[in-house]
């Protein structure tokens, strides 16, 4: 059973009621008119803690402090920016079994995940430090005799992340760690359902920036609600917006920053899909089906929603995925022997049940029926038993995302119907298929197969590596968070061109006559 102390876990974070509804990093500051809420736990339904909601007053203060940080912070060389990125992994490290707990609590997913998520961000600060002595550029010929052309990158100013509460805190280390070795200042506002995880994130990375002598600003924390996402669209001094959310935030937040010409980073809804080929190790294929359907009760960016399988192995995967429902154990989640926790909070689970009522009423046949759990240790009516349908891909309930752990299946006949089918949704972020056939695994992954960003081949939709670059395509947005080449979103890239002759010709031969 549970056997975790959140008190003592608060305390260790020093999350105590919170009136300071901002943060530069050494600076914490109260705001006379701010608005304070109390945040419940969606685990079994208790207040964790008071916190403040920022003002507009407050907002451009932490900005204008920001404005100034990236003066100095940006002429730091980005080893030693990485150095101090490579700090705050240290101390992430430390906090590692507290800080995952509260995610846990705050959040409600279990507390294995809330400890993977605090890993998330221990990784890529790794990866940061690596590539702050790879921030490379290329050098290109001339076609002027004694020049030379290169072209590199540098800091973008202020990079403002608006992060949602299902990843309540590795997705600011994605895009923090990234832009901090970059030479960027960041303004984090993170969802106003899980500020607390955030507190603490900005405590450890606060402490930080001050032991090694780093002025304010570098590292900022506002709480709020909609009308600072809007500012922070609409503000000029922000380069770049990194969004991650529903896609109807994301097409606002879109909306905002193109009508300035700024730059935003979308990381927006899934609608997952995995194919069960007549080739599939069904056995091995179970456990990734289930986790990616059930895993954070079904509200990840990259839960797998949609199963299409081959009609000669439907039956028989219909009967194991059926089975193993059945055996899912729901409840607290910082008891590890539970598999599915609560939804964020009631308005989750009123989206869940009208999702299941839609779901019957265009025609989908109900194969494990949902609802949502009472009595003891569901006190705080959040928790949602996962539910099954038969269904048409077109069916627009299956079109939609819903955040929460439902799962349509429906059969398909031939590879290029499967992936027809998978291909058939307004979203694009992560896809799988379930093959031991070379064929049709390379017909997946080819240019006339996922048109996801990512597509995986024998593992389930859900997660991701740090090495690789996160985002998808259509209404997901675009954007590409973490690894690989995704560093460049951060900066702006310059050409350079250097005469080192004693004369100045003109391109394309052009000549004046002085």
């Amino acid at each position: 059973m549970n056997s975790i102390n959140i008190t003592s876990i608060l305390e260790e974070l020093h999350i105590l009621d919170n009136n300071q509804a901002w943060s530069t990093g050494q600076q914490w500051g109260e705001s006379v008119n701010a608005t304070t809420k109390t945040i419940y736990s969606p685990v079994d339904g208790k207040a964790i803690a008071n916190v403040a909601f920022a003002t507009a007053d407050d907002y451009d203060q932490v900005i204008k402090t920001a404005q100034n940080a990236f003066e100095s912070w940006r002429l730091i060389p980005a080893p030693k920016r990485g150095e101090i990125v490579r700090q705050i992994g240290e101390e992430l490290r430390a906090k590692k079994k507290a800080l995952g707990a509260l995610v846990s609590y705050e959040m409600g997913k279990s507390l294995q995940e809330g400890w993977g998520e605090v890993q998330e961000m221990i990784d890529i600060c790794d990866f940061a430090v690596g590539l702050s002595r790879q921030l490379y550029g290329l050098t290109m010929h001339s076609e002027r005799s004694r020049h030379r052309m290169y072209e590199q990158y540098h800091p973008l100013g202020i990079v403002g992340i608006i992060s949602a509460f299902n990843f309540p805190v590795a997705v600011w280390s994605w895009n923090a760690a990234l832009a901090w070795v970059c030479g960027d200042v960041c303004i984090w506002k993170p969802s106003e359902k899980t500020p607390l995880t955030a507190i603490a994130c900005q405590k450890i990375a606060s402490k930080v920036f001050e032991v090694n002598g780093i002025e304010a600003g570098v590292s900022s924390l506002i709480i709020g609600d909609r009308e600072i996402g809007e500012l922070m669209a609409n503000d000029e001094r922000v380069p770049l917006i990194s969004a991650t959310g529903s896609t109807r935030m994301g097409k606002a937040v879109g909306a905002a920053v193109g009508k300035r010409l700024g730059r935003s980073l979308l990381e927006l809804g899934g609608n997952n899909a995995i194919i069960i080929s007549e080739h599939a190790d069904l056995n091995m294929s179970l456990p990734g089906v289930v986790f990616g359907a059930v895993g954070t009760a079904g509200q990840r960016c990259t839960t797998t929603r949609r199963l299409i399988i081959h009609e000669s192995v439907y039956d028989a995967f219909k009967a194991k995925l059926t089975s193993a429902y059945s055996q899912l154990r729901i409840g607290d989640p910082l008891d590890e022997t539970n598999h599915v926790g609560p939804l964020i909070d009631k308005d989750a689970v009123q989206s869940y049940l009208n999702a299941l009522e839609e779901a019957k009423a265009q025609g989908a046949k109900v194969v494990v029926d949902g609802g949502v759990l009472g009595g003891d240790g569901f006190e705080s009516g959040c928790y949602v038993k996962p539910a099954i349908f038969e269904a048409e891909n077109h069916f627009k309930i299956v079109q939609h995302e819903t955040f929460a752990p439902i799962l349509y299946i429906m059969k398909y006949g031939s590879i290029d119907n499967a992936i027809e089918l998978q291909n058939g949704v307004p979203q694009g972020l992560s896809s799988s298929i379930m093959t031991t056939n070379l064929r049709e695994a390379e017909k997946f992954l080819s240019h006339a197969g996922s048109d996801c960003g990512i597509a995986n081949v024998n593992i389930g939709t859900s997660g991701a590596e740090i090495g690789g670059a996160f985002g998808g395509e259509k209404e997901t947005g675009g954007g590409r968070e973490s690894g690989s080449d995704a560093w460049k979103v951060y900066m702006r890239r310059q050409t350079n061109t250097i005469n080192y002759g004693s004369d100045l010709p003109l391109a394309q031969g052009i000549k004046f006559d002085f």
